[in-house]
């Protein structure tokens, strides 16, 4: 009975799962349920029309990131599933169910022990942390390990959602809310490690050009829906389209860059009274402490520079996985939605394009080199789902590509030393001063606090 219950509110998908748990969770915060009903509507609305830019994206720019491939007879004999091929396969596993009440709980714990601020109601994308697990438990053949695997995720990924909040609070304008997932998340410590380093590089640190500087130099052409008509175009010759087809992407990359802001408004609309009351209320209940409401990181997708960030990195990925040595992945079905991969990266970088190009080309190199590592692993993960043929293989760059999955199962298996070793230092030198970072911001806030109190 659990499992069928499970299974159906799994299948309504986010844009109805998400406004159901938004109501129920206001509504046990004491909001009236007209309001309740009223912002969990717009939230379901906001998500629908991210779906339908995002499904633009991928009709639109999909194919033409296949006809680069074609076009430049790049050789790369693994397809890249993106999440839309991932997240389905890996809620068929035998770990997905479990993993939500184990995230759940984990979210409670945490709570209760004050070594969170993160109220996750973000439950669809409880399938990150559920990869995790599920390849965990294919590599080392124990429930148990895979079991241990979502709840070490689940932990890690609350504990960046605190980390980051200043970055979601003063860059994305997101107020008393948290982004602990996905890419978006445990991507940003590889960001926080090369801003640290340009940091120290004279010159270098100087350098700085962002969406808003494009705009100002260039004017109309620096607009972002000009950006976008003229990313598209770079898309379509480089895909080899004819004149027609090359304006007709340019036109849909030019709307996407317009739309895609606009579709985030309903869901803050619908988000802002249900964060201000929550935040409230828990902190009336737990001593003034500020908890934070997480969420999808597709809310960050609404930023200009993120967008500028996306459309840029769609050719250059799969440059970069020409050029990659042992790279086996064509990246295909996350190129759409790239822009997961460099969210947090352009907020560490406080919009600065320079520096996100840099970060984002060591962030897309090792998310391809590991997803060419577990291209086994998520072959049989498809295969448990009953989505292959034989013979066939895929990878993922979203979560097959994640540092945190691939050093838990190297951990767990030794099979790769030099690859434990040399990502773990990369990775691990990056939480770190992510953390030091955080620690930083909170005391900047404290004294800031303080001189407006004096």
């Amino acid at each position: 009975m659990f499992t069928e219950v499970m299974q159906y509110i799994l299948d309504l998908g986010p844009a109805v799962m998400l406004p159901v748990l938004i109501i129920l969770f206001s509504l046990i915060l004491g909001m009236k349920f007209g309001e309740s009903f009223k912002a969990g509507l717009q939230i379901g609305i906001g998500f629908v029309g991210i779906g339908l830019v995002i499904g633009l994206m991928l009709d639109s720019i999909g194919p033409a990131a296949k006809a680069m491939a074609h076009t430049f007879d790049i050789k790369l004999n693994v397809i890249d599933l993106g999440w839309p091929g991932a997240s389905p396969i890996t809620w068929a596993s035998q770990i997905a169910l479990i993993a939500i009440p184990i995230a759940i709980v984990t979210n409670i714990i945490m709570l209760v022990l004050k070594m969170t601020r993160v109220v996750n109601v973000d439950i669809w994308n409880i399938w990150h942390m559920t990869f995790t697990g599920a390849l965990v438990h294919i590599a080392t053949g124990s429930y148990w390990l895979g079991i241990l695997g979502v709840i070490i995720h689940a932990a890690f990924a609350y504990k960046l959602g605190d980390w980051f909040s200043r970055d979601t609070r003063n860059y994305f304008e997101l107020e008393g809310i948290a982004i602990p997932h996905g890419t978006s998340a445990y991507l940003g410590p590889i960001a926080v490690l090369v801003d640290t380093i340009i940091e120290k590089i004279p010159g270098l640190n100087k350098i700085h050009f962002s969406a808003d500087d494009l705009q100002k130099r260039f004017g109309t052409l620096g607009e972002p829906v000009t950006v976008g008509f003229i990313m598209g175009i770079v898309i379509g010759v480089l895909a080899g389209y004819s004149v027609k087809d090359t304006l007709q992407l340019a036109i849909k990359t030019a709307a996407i860059m317009l739309l895609m802001p606009r579709v985030i408004k309903p869901i803050m609309d619908g988000l802002t009274p249900i964060a201000r009351h929550s935040r409230k209320k828990l902190q009336a209940k737990f001593g003034g402490e500020e908890f934070l409401i997480g969420l999808d990181p597709a809310l960050l997708l609404g930023h200009t520079s993120v967008v500028s960030a996306s459309l840029i990195f769609i050719p250059l990925t799969i440059l970069i996985a020409v050029l990659l040595p042992t790279n086996q992945v064509l990246p295909f079905g996350d190129l759409a939605t790239i822009g997961f991969f460099v969210a947090m990266a352009v907020a560490v970088h406080q919009g600065n394009l320079f520096r996100t190009l840099i970060s984002g080309t060591i962030i897309m190199s090792i998310t391809l080199w590991i997803a060419t590592q577990t291209i086994a692993l998520n072959t049989q993960l498809a295969a448990n789902a009953g989505t292959l043929k034989a013979g066939e293989q895929v990878a993922s760059m979203d979560q097959g590509g994640s540092p945190v999955t691939y050093l838990l199962i190297q951990l767990l298996t030794w099979e790769n030393i030099a690859g434990l070793v040399v990502i773990g230092i990369i990775y691990s030198l990056g939480v770190f001063l992510t953390w030091r970072r955080a620690k930083a911001g909170e005391q900047a806030d404290r004294a800031a606090q303080s001189a407006v109190e004096k």
